[in-house]
């Protein structure tokens, strides 16, 4: 009896050890999570409408001074926790499965950067469905498979496996041809109908921004129109390097007309200034005035030496000519004549030879 005393007491002993150190180790996890109830000596200023939240008690200057960073971040989570608080005490719905608050209208009205957006614009498959009074019914992810006696999904990976699994053997049409792989057709189409609904979901998107949809290219040559076919030749030509400046014609070749919007290189086309802020556009007028202002005049030196140079080319003809006496001038003195300008005297001598002289008929 006196040994399983001893024994059971060492047993309690080992327990509240093991007690007292799982409760030490709660105290420890309890005390890095603070309370939720905050005291203040000033209530604070709620305008939960806009989520916002005033303290005007004083800050403590010890605590500021002593430990800047730590005080701020305490005195944030407080008034967090208080604003947190008022906003469980409001009346709450469920959205989509999700519980809610309802805000009230907020009473401080705040300034905006930028004006408030507009509601999304239906598509045209909502506007014909509000026009038609269709309602989106919300459908089962899954859904029961005859043949192959199991739930398949509607979209996903598995749906795609399953349709392997059920579609493993394709009977060819009557009409098509029997070497053409009819898997692959099957693929060829739903490529195409993908890539058509993204094409119209991005029609959708430039309608709702009034963005014109450019005509680069043919869609689909077997439905084309001649006005189709001679606006890609032209918007391709154009698209050179050179802007079609070296691209030969056909012969009855005639230019489209009315894509001068959407051909490079257009004289038509206007060039859109990108919206600048009134900073940037005051520094770029600054600039622009400098520049004229502190503009220095070039001086071409070669081609004021070649000026130069045909002036006096172009005055040597007269100075020479003025050097020349006039003929008849009037107050002649004889001595002053020269020699050259004398005609010469009649010859008064023989004629020597026979066929000398001018001949006579």
């Amino acid at each position: 009896m006196g040994c399983s005393k001893v024994r059971l007491t060492k047993r309690a002993r080992l327990a509240m050890d093991l007690v007292a150190e799982i409760l030490e180790n709660g105290l420890q996890e309890q005390g890095k999570f603070k309370t939720i109830t905050v005291e203040k000596h000033l209530e604070l200023d709620y305008d939960l409408g806009s989520l916002l939240c005033v303290d005007n008690n004083e800050l403590d200057s010890g605590l500021f001074n002593k430990n800047k960073d730590e005080y701020l971040r305490n005195l944030t989570r407080d008034n967090v926790q208080l604003l947190i608080n008022q906003i469980w005490d409001l009346p709450t719905e469920k959205v989509d499965e999700v519980i809610v608050a309802k805000l009230p209208r907020p009473a401080y009205v705040l300034p905006r950067a930028k004006h408030v957006p507009k509601p999304k614009p239906l598509t045209k498959w909502q506007e014909y469905a509000k026009l038609k009074g269709i309602q989106k019914k919300k459908k089962s992810k899954l859904s029961w498979d005859e043949q192959l006696k199991k739930w398949i999904p509607l979209y996903g990976y598995k749906r795609a496996e399953a349709l392997r699994n059920k579609e493993w053997l394709i009977e060819v049409p009557q009409n098509a041809n029997p070497m053409e792989d009819q898997f692959a057709k099957r693929t060829d189409a739903k490529t195409e109908r993908v890539a058509k609904n993204e094409l119209q979901r991005l029609r959708n998107i430039a309608k709702t921004k009034n963005i014109k949809v450019p005509r680069m290219g043919v869609l689909n040559p077997d439905v084309s129109t001649a006005k189709d076919l001679q606006a890609a030749v032209t918007i391709a030509k154009s698209s050179t390097a050179s802007i079609g400046k070296f691209q030969g014609s056909l012969p009855k070749e005639k230019e489209a007309r009315g894509i001068a919007t959407i051909t490079p290189g257009a004289s038509s086309r206007k060039r859109k200034a990108a919206p600048v802020s009134s900073e940037v556009e005051k520094a770029e007028n600054l600039q622009a005035i400098d520049f004229v202002l502190n503009k220095k005049p070039k001086i071409d030196v070669e081609r004021a030496v070649n000026k130069q140079i045909n002036q006096q080319q172009l005055r040597k003809p007269e100075e020479s000519m003025s050097s020349k006496p006039k003929a008849g001038g009037k107050g002649k003195k004889k001595g002053n004549s020269s020699s050259s300008s004398k005609k010469p005297k009649s010859g008064k001598g023989q004629r020597k030879g026979k066929n000398s002289g001018r001949k006579r008929r």
